[in-house]
């Protein structure tokens, strides 16, 4: 499984939905499993830069490749490009299986928090 995660900062603050809205238009791509466009949280101690992120998920290269050439895609990079600063992106093989998180004991009580005994 590939993951490509990108990173943005924008040019003016007010260009969030617009940018956003852009990116979305990525996940009508076919070859993504999963793709998500989200608002950075800017929660980091030393640097929050970074307005928007772009999560997606692929079987293989040759997905992302293909998704890279789909027409959405320069259409994305069309809307964009004029509204970001920054763009930094990569591309791994991942191996984490995640499965849902459920927060309820196996006798359908509550799980106690995390910390707590």
């Amino acid at each position: 499984m590939i993951r490509h995660v990108v990173l943005f900062s924008l040019k003016h603050p007010e260009d969030l939905e617009p940018a956003r809205r852009g990116l979305q238009r990525l996940a009508e791509i076919p070859q993504a499993r999963a793709l998500e466009v989200a608002v950075n949280l800017k929660r980091d101690r030393f640097d929050n830069r970074i307005d928007l992120i772009v999560h997606a998920v692929f079987d293989d290269e040759a997905a992302l490749e293909a998704y890279k050439h789909h027409p959405i895609y320069q259409e994305s990079i069309d809307t964009v490009r004029p509204l970001r600063d920054i763009r930094v992106a990569a591309d791994f093989v991942s191996t984490l299986d995640i499965a849902p998180v459920s927060n309820t004991a196996p006798d359908d009580r509550p799980s106690p928090p995390v910390g707590s005994a």
